[in-house]
């Protein structure tokens, strides 16, 4: 007798927590929600679910890390590489990512704590990016102006020269 997709899913639903994880992510995170929401600790899948709640943190930080990265590509473009004609699209980049990386940050403000860390690797990131992309420009090696997350979001680099 053939199986139908309501009858195999409703069978997947009485897989063990570990067989679910792996056959059906939707459906386990369904699961885990709704044994959180009753309060039904004993049945939850722990040890994925820890591995899932580690996994968005680091997310979280690799969110801002690229966001941050393609920040600094856009202002270093800005600052250095004479193309006019480009400018207006490097600063709308610019005031796209630093509203996104403003959203990352009001809704993890514990992502300040790496905001040194991000930084220093998004720079080594941009720099390398953007000296390939423009071989014949010279980048300062290190970041000239403030760092700090404020000015980082608000300040128009460029038009402090």
């Amino acid at each position: 007798m053939r199986q139908t997709a309501m009858t195999q899913t409703i069978n997947s639903v009485f897989l063990d927590q570990e067989q679910l994880y792996d056959r059906d992510f939707l459906l386990w995170t369904e699961d885990i929600a709704r044994k959180l929401r009753v309060k039904d600790f004993d049945h939850l899948d722990l040890e994925n679910l820890t591995e899932e709640i580690e996994a968005l943190g680091r997310s979280q930080k690799k969110e801002l890390k690229s966001r941050l990265t393609t920040l600094l590509e856009h202002l270093l473009k800005r600052l250095y590489v004479e193309m006019p004609q480009e400018y207006n699209g490097w600063e709308r980049t610019i005031r796209e990512q630093r509203r996104q990386i403003f959203l990352e940050l009001t809704d993890s403000p514990s992502l300040k704590n790496i905001w040194d860390e991000a930084f220093n690797l998004a720079w080594q990131l941009s720099l390398k990016d953007v000296c390939e992309e423009y071989p014949n420009v010279s980048f300062h090696d290190v970041w000239l102006f403030s760092r700090d997350i404020d000015s980082m979001l608000e300040i128009k680099f460029w038009e402090i020269n």
